[in-house]
């Protein structure tokens, strides 16, 4: 039985190559071979096969530094660069982090019975102040386990990563703390539940 490949199934469409920057030497000669013939041959195959396909290639690193490591061809990075898109980490565009929280909290209800609606102020501050490395998967990773995690309508603080809570530490004013005075079996009991929930 044949089986049609990524390029031939993209026949007069896109294909998305995600981290092209580690694709091997290999891979490269045969991708710029593609993109220059605009066709392809199938793996044991003899016939060359036309195909009309526009690609688009993304990588978290920079494609030139790779290019001057010798770690990817110059000539595909050439071919591949008609039109860049630069978008920057995370980090850098803090306005996006909720909104893009917001919009993983709506996916994660669709797909379960949670009724999540929101994320509570202190973990909104948490969430804004983070770092980011991991960039958007790490954001909707932390999202997903949140709301995993989350027994109210709202992403409390204690329902993310400890490394976010430490962009935020917690000092309670002397009025805040007497609010927080409770009996010691009611203070024990929520102590064993946040040390099980950690």
């Amino acid at each position: 039985r044949v089986r049609k490949g990524k390029f031939e199934l993209a026949d007069a469409g896109t294909i998305f190559l995600d981290e092209i920057g580690t694709i091997t030497a290999t891979a490269q000669i045969k991708l710029l071979n593609i993109l220059q013939e605009k066709s392809f041959e199938r793996v044991g195959g003899e016939k060359s096969i036309p195909r009309d396909v526009r690609i688009i290639a993304a990588t978290n690193e920079d494609p030139a530094a790779l290019c001057q490591q010798g770690r990817f061809r110059w000539d595909l990075y050439y071919r591949l660069n008609v039109f860049p898109i630069e978008v920057p980490p995370l980090r850098q565009r803090p306005e996006d982090i909720l909104a893009l929280a917001d919009i993983f909290i709506a996916n994660f209800r669709r797909e379960t019975a949670k009724n999540i609606t929101g994320i509570h102020p202190r973990a909104r501050t948490a969430l804004e102040n983070y770092s980011w490395p991991g960039n958007v998967r790490e954001l909707q990773n932390i999202i997903e386990r949140a709301c995993i995690l989350e027994e109210n309508e709202l992403i409390r603080a204690e329902s993310l990563p400890l490394e976010l809570l430490a962009f935020q530490p917690e000092r309670l004013s002397p009025s805040e703390r007497s609010d927080t005075l409770m009996p010691l079996h009611t203070a024990r009991n929520a102590a064993i539940e946040e040390f099980e929930r950690r």
